[in-house]
């Protein structure tokens, strides 16, 4: 079949056919004014499990994600804090790379921020004015929008539509209400840079044309970003691009839905919204990843604790299912190949995707082969899950340890309180042992056992409980019994 994506551009499906040996992509970045939200890394998200799918498929590919470091908001936040917005920018991004690093995101290739990149903006500005396409008042430039006559055609806007609603404020020297700023004078107080029409700084979505286009070139194969940009952002994108080189700009448009929050876009000028920090702090990374990945990417997804904590427990059995394996080999050859491939070619299909996993855990559960845990683990690779062990709860099976021992009377058989002596002698032994967890959950196992045997079922079923109500499930097989972490 081959891979097929959404265009934004043509409003179709396409099948996807690279411009050239490398594949060249450009994602939106932040505004870095703030930290980010988990709507925010949703659409970084979107790039990573995309390029990991290309370079699955053999594809070469080279990234590029920009950093708005200077604009109307953080001059605003520099303003509100009484702090350089260069430190405020800084903060911010580290924040936003430390986020990417714990959810496995892969780092772009280039990072670059407007305001190193002012000579690749008045470079591209004088160009506009030269070809008619663009016009200087009171030191301000602004891109005049009837002279271009494909704008609307990504947003599928009428011009003559959005006429009503576009407005002049009495700082702007304007011809048209259409036209959009592409550099602005420098106000008293604000950063700004020289340029051939005064001090000022580059308009929000100047940079993001020039910067791409030093980087990836005139024409690249595809660019990304959510959904709420795509007018009137990158509809100007296209028109100053297209207007400066006389060449198609990006060839295809993918764009991601929203994380909602009461029904409502996540958005940091309303205040209403998650900082992925936050949510970090409640949720490991890999369940983040699968709550995201549940939805396909072009469809909005509505935040919730109930919705992180479904996905908590169905990555609980992924992982308690792979961690019931030691030494996995890898494998070149994973079951259900054509299925899973057949759904990311499907404009990244990865709700699919994540149902084909599923399957192969419930055949693993039903026969133990490694052949199925070994495509369960090459398939999770794929969708940029990282490894990591099941959570420990360790002070909660301790507490059960306590609650047990205190019910061994004196009264009760010789034997049995000998035995549960000897193992908690053992739990002291095996304090410093990096098998803590699974040693001291199996000294209850033992002592059940032992119980069962001594038909003391009304405290042997009380480790069950109690074990249960932590998240660890009990499978007994004759004598011997083993456990699994789950979710609580």
């Amino acid at each position: 079949m081959g891979l097929k994506l959404f265009n934004t551009f043509s409003g179709k499906v396409e099948d996807f056919k690279p411009l050239g040996e490398v594949v060249r992509i450009y994602s939106c970045g932040l505004t870095v004014q703030s930290a980010p939200h988990i709507g925010h890394m949703r659409a970084y998200m979107v790039r990573d499990v995309l390029v990991r799918w290309l370079v699955h498929l053999g594809y070469k590919v080279k990234t590029l994600e920009n950093f708005t470091d200077i604009d109307d908001k953080i001059i605003e936040k520099q303003k509100e804090q009484k702090r350089d917005w260069r430190i405020i920018a800084e903060e911010n991004i580290a924040k936003y790379l430390d986020a990417c690093d714990k959810l496995n995101i892969k780092r772009a290739d280039f990072y670059p921020r407007a305001s190193q990149h002012i000579e690749e903006i008045i470079e591209l500005v004088n160009k506009l004015i030269e070809k008619g396409f663009a016009y200087e008042k009171g030191g301000d430039v602004y891109f005049k929008v009837r002279s271009f006559g494909n704008y609307g055609k990504l947003s599928k806007k009428n011009i003559d539509d959005l006429v009503s609603g576009a407005r002049c404020v009495p700082t702007e020297h304007k011809d048209d209400p259409l036209d959009f700023a592409l550099w602005k004078a420098a106000k008293s107080g604000e950063p700004y840079w020289d340029s051939p029409w005064g001090k000022g700084r580059p308009g929000w979505h100047i940079e993001c044309s020039a910067m791409s286009m030093h980087y990836l070139g005139e024409t690249f194969d595809i660019h990304t970003g959510g959904e709420d940009l795509i007018f009137p952002h990158h509809e100007n994108e296209i028109a100053q691009s297209v207007a400066g080189t006389g060449k198609e700009f990006a060839r295809y448009w993918l764009h991601n839905g929203w994380v909602t929050l009461s029904g409502e876009k996540m958005a940091k000028s309303t205040g209403h919204y998650f900082l992925i920090e936050d949510v970090l702090k409640d949720y490991r990374p890999n369940i983040i990843r699968l709550y995201l990945l549940k939805t396909q990417y072009r469809h909005q997804i509505e935040f919730s604790r109930e919705r992180l904590n479904e996905a908590k427990a169905a990555y609980l059995r992924i992982q308690t299912y792979i961690h019931g394996f030691e030494n996995l080999p890898e494998t070149t050859e994973p079951l259900k190949l054509k299925e899973f491939t057949e759904a990311m070619d499907d404009d990244i299909n990865t709700p699919m995707a994540l149902g084909i996993i599923f399957d192969l855990i419930k055949q693993g559960y039903e026969k133990e082969s490694l052949d199925i845990a070994a495509s369960v683990m090459f398939y999770l690779n794929i969708l940029g899950f990282a490894q990591d062990k099941p959570e420990q709860p360790i002070d909660e099976v301790m507490e059960v340890l306590r609650e047990v021992k205190a019910q061994l009377k004196p009264e009760k058989s010789t034997l049995l309180n000998a035995a549960a002596q000897d193992l908690w002698n053992q739990l002291e032994s095996i304090k410093s042992s990096n098998e803590f967890f699974p040693n001291i959950v199996n000294v209850l196992l033992n002592m059940r056992n032992r119980l069962r045997k001594e038909k003391d079922y009304k405290l042997a079923d009380f480790i069950r409980e109690r074990l249960a109500q932590k998240g660890i499930q009990i499978f007994d097989k004759g004598d011997v019994s083993t456990f699994r972490v789950e979710a609580k």
